[in-house]
C-alpha cells in the first residue's frame, strides 16, 4: 500500500512539473519547485524563506574632503535550512579600483583606491580582513558557522574616497554636493535557488538585495543638508525652527513649500549651527539606502495623498542647484507621479513615506530616492523622473534580481512610463515618443543580438541586445498582455502577483505562473513567444477577399510575436478609420496565420486596407497594405 501511495505521489509531482515544463525551466529553478520553496501556481511555496539583516550605520561626510568614513553593526539572521559557513559581502565601491572588472574603459576621475576595511568583528571577535585584493564580492569564512534560524553580529569600520566622476550613479556632483550610494559593505542575498549571489557588479548592471531594516546616522558640517532613504528622526535637532516648521508643514500640505533657497543658505538659517550635525534616518523592510548632501542646493517639498482609503500622504521633495531650472517644478512632477501610479497603474498605493528627487547625473533609482540629471528640457526631465519613481514597485516593492532578470523591473518601469505618458501627453504624442525612444532601436536593427530571448540572463550579456530586452521589448510584452487580458483581468492579475510577492524575491516563473493562476488561463503560449523565443514583430497582409457586407483577411505572422493590431480602412470619401481591433488572442491557436472576418460594413466604399501595429512597430511595413483594383 505504501509503495502505491508513493508511486501515485510521484506521478502527481511529475504531472505538475510536466505542466510547468511547457515553459523552459532551468535546473536550479526546478530544484526550488522540488524543495517547495516555490509553487507551480505562482505563489511562495510552503517552504519559502529569505534571510534578513538589521543595519545600524554611522557615516561621516565632510565636503570638500572626499574621504567618507563609516561604521556599521549588522545583525544577520539565517532563515534558510542550510548552515552558513561563509558570508558573501558586496563591497560595491570597489568598482572604482583600477583592477575592477568593467565592460568599458573609464576616466581617471572614476578611479579611486576603493574601500579599506579598518576593523571587522564577528560576535565581538576581531577578525583580520585584508582589503588589498578585494573586489566587489568578498567571501569571508566564518569562525563560527551560522545554523538554520541562527544569527550573527557583525561590526565593520571602513573608509573610501568618493569619486569625482561627473556622470556616475554616485559621486561628487559639485565640490560640496555629493550623491552617496552603495557606500556600505552589505551581506549579499542567499536565496533558495542560487545560494549566495556572487555575481560581479561591473558598473553597467543593477542589483539584487535582501529586505533589511536600517538606521543611518550621517554626520556633516553645519549648513549641510542631508537627504536620504527613510524618515528623518530628529528634525528639530538638525534644522532651525523655521526650516523645521516648513518641512513638517510640507508633509501635510497640498502646496509646495520652499524649505531652503539660495538666500537662506547664504544666511546660514537652515540647519542647526553646531560645528557638526548628525542626521538620523530610519527605514524598515527595504532593499537599500542612499543619501545626498549639499550646502548649496535648493530644497522644495510638498505631499500628496497616495491612499484614498486611509488618507495617507507621502512627502515629495526636490533638491537641486540654482542653475537647473528644469528642477523648479520637480516636486510638482513627483507629486503627480505618486498620485498617478497609486491610483492608475499599477494602482497600488505608493508604499513608502517619501520620495526625494536629487539633481545628480545618473538617472538612477533608489528606495525613496531618485538621482536624476538636468536635461534643460522640463518635459524630458519629468519623463525621466517618472520612470525612476516607477521603480518604487519593481524592484523595491518586489525584490527583483535585477542583475539577472532586469526585464522584471526595467520592463515594468517602462510599461508604467508609457501609461503615465499617455495621461501626460495624450495617446498620439506619447505613442510617437515611445516608438522613437523605446522600440525603434530594436525593431529596425536586424542584428541577431537584438532577437535574443528576453529570458536570457542579462548578467552574461553585453552589447546591443541587452538594453532592448530590459526596456522596450519587455514593456511591449506587458502591453501585449494587457491587450490580451483586457484592463480588468490584467490589473487583477498584476495586483495578485504583487500582493503574493511584495517584500519577497520573485523569479520570472513566479510571475508567469502567478498570472496563469489568477487569470484562470494557461498563457504559456504567450510567454513562450514574448519571453522565450527569438521572435520579433512583423506581419503581412497576405490576402483580402471581399464579399457582400463582409471582408475576409488572411494575415501572416512573419515575426512570430503575438502582437495586437488595428485594421484600418480608407473610404471613397477620404475618411480613414479603424474598422477592427485585433488582440493577441488571435495568434493562440495558430501563431503563424490569422483569418479575420469583418462583417456589416460597406465594403464597396473601401479603397485601402492597412494593418497597423501602432507602438508594436514592424520590421517591414511594405506588406501591410491592400489597395482596391479599380479596373475590376
Amino acid at each position: 500500500m505504501l509503495k502505491n501511495i508513493i508511486f501515485i505521489s510521484v506521478l502527481f509531482l511529475v504531472s505538475e512539473i510536466g505542466f510547468a515544463q511547457e515553459l523552459y525551466i532551468p535546473r536550479d529553478v526546478k530544484q526550488a519547485y522540488k524543495n517547495q520553496t516555490r509553487d507551480l501556481n505562482g505563489i511562495p511555496g510552503k517552504n519559502y524563506w529569505q534571510n534578513k539583516a538589521v543595519y545600524h550605520i554611522k557615516l561621516k561626510v565632510n565636503p570638500p574632503e572626499k574621504t567618507i568614513y563609516g561604521s556599521e553593526e549588522i545583525t544577520y539572521t539565517n532563515n534558510s535550512p542550510d548552515t552558513l559557513k561563509v558570508l558573501n559581502f558586496k563591497v560595491i565601491m570597489n568598482i572604482h579600483k583600477s583592477t575592477a572588472a568593467r565592460p568599458n574603459p573609464t576616466t581617471k576621475n572614476f578611479i579611486t583606491s576603493g574601500v579599506t576595511i579598518d576593523k571587522y568583528f564577528e560576535n565581538d571577535k576581531k577578525i583580520v580582513w585584508n582589503s588589498a585584493d578585494d573586489q566587489v564580492n568578498k567571501a569571508i569564512v566564518l569562525s563560527t558557522p551560522i545554523p538554520p534560524k541562527g544569527n550573527i553580529n557583525i561590526k565593520i569600520d571602513w573608509h573610501y574616497d568618493i569619486s569625482n566622476q561627473k556622470d556616475g550613479r554616485e559621486g561628487a556632483i559639485f565640490d560640496t554636493s555629493y550623491y552617496i550610494a552603495y557606500f556600505y559593505p552589505r551581506i549579499a542575498v542567499y536565496d533558495d535557488y542560487l545560494g549566495w549571489d556572487a555575481m560581479v557588479f561591473t558598473g553597467s548592471k543593477e542589483f539584487y538585495n535582501d529586505f533589511n531594516d536600517y538606521v543611518v546616522e550621517v554626520t556633516v558640517p553645519k549648513n549641510f543638508i542631508v537627504w536620504a532613504t527613510g524618515d528623518l528622526q530628529n528634525i528639530d535637532e538638525v534644522l532651525q525652527p523655521l526650516s523645521a516648521k516648513r518641512l513638517k508643514e510640507s508633509m501635510k500640505s497640498d502646496s509646495i513649500i520652499q524649505i531652503a533657497n539660495q538666500n537662506d543658505l547664504k544666511k546660514g538659517i537652515i540647519t542647526a549651527q553646531n560645528d557638526f550635525n548628525t542626521w538620523k534616518w530610519k527605514a524598515n523592510h527595504i532593499t537599500d539606502v542612499a543619501l545626498a548632501v549639499s550646502n548649496t542646493y535648493n530644497w522644495d517639498a510638498g505631499s500628496v495623498i497616495v491612499d484614498k482609503k486611509t488618507g495617507r500622504r507621502a512627502s515629495v521633495q526636490a533638491a537641486y542647484d540654482e542653475k537647473s531650472a528644469d528642477f523648479n517644478k520637480m516636486t510638482e512632477y513627483g507629486k503627480n507621479a505618486l498620485h498617478w501610479f497609486s491610483n492608475n497603474y499599477p494602482g497600488v498605493p505608493y508604499p513608502f513615506s517619501k520620495s526625494t528627487i536629487f539633481r545628480g547625473y545618473a538617472d538612477m533609482e533608489y528606495p525613496m530616492m531618485v538621482n536624476d540629471n538636468t536635461t534643460g528640457t522640463p518635459a524630458f526631465t519629468r519623463f525621466i523622473a517618472e520612470h525612476e519613481i516607477a521603480h518604487t514597485y519593481f524592484p523595491f516593492y518586489m525584490g527583483i534580481n535585477e542583475t539577472r532578470f532586469p526585464f522584471m523591473d526595467e520592463g515594468w518601469a517602462t510599461f508604467f512610463e508609457y501609461m503615465i505618458g499617455v495621461a501626460d501627453l495624450k495617446q498620439k504624442k506619447e505613442d510617437a515618443l515611445f516608438k522613437i525612444f523605446r522600440v525603434n532601436t530594436w525593431i529596425n536593427d536586424k542584428n541577431m543580438e537584438e532577437d535574443l530571448p528576453i529570458i536570457t540572463p542579462a548578467n552574461v550579456l553585453t552589447g546591443i541586445g541587452n538594453g532592448n530586452n530590459e526596456y522596450g521589448k519587455a514593456a511591449l510584452g506587458y502591453l501585449a498582455l494587457k491587450d490580451l487580458l483586457g484592463d480588468d483581468l490584467f490589473k487583477k492579475s498584476l495586483h495578485g502577483y504583487m500582493e503574493r510577492w511584495n517584500g519577497k524575491h520573485p523569479m520570472p516563473w513566479d510571475f508567469f505562473y502567478s498570472f496563469n493562476n489568477i487569470s484562470g488561463q494557461n498563457l504559456n503560449w504567450f510567454w513562450k513567444s514574448w519571453f522565450f523565443s527569438n521572435h520579433y514583430t512583423d506581419m503581412e497582409l497576405a490576402h483580402v477577399k471581399i464579399e457582400h457586407k463582409k471582408i475576409i483577411l488572411t494575415i501572416n505572422n512573419i515575426g512570430g510575436m503575438p502582437m495586437p493590431f488595428d485594421i484600418m480602412a480608407k473610404f471613397k470619401s477620404g475618411e480613414v478609420k479603424t474598422i477592427h481591433h485585433v488582440t493577441p488572442k488571435v495568434w493562440e491557436k495558430n501563431p503563424k496565420q490569422a483569418i479575420i472576418e469583418i462583417k456589416h460594413i460597406k465594403v464597396k466604399d473601401i479603397e485601402v486596407i492597412v494593418i497597423d501595429g501602432g507602438i508594436f512597430m514592424e520590421s517591414d511595413i511594405q506588406n501591410n497594405m491592400w489597395k482596391k483594383d479599380k479596373k475590376k
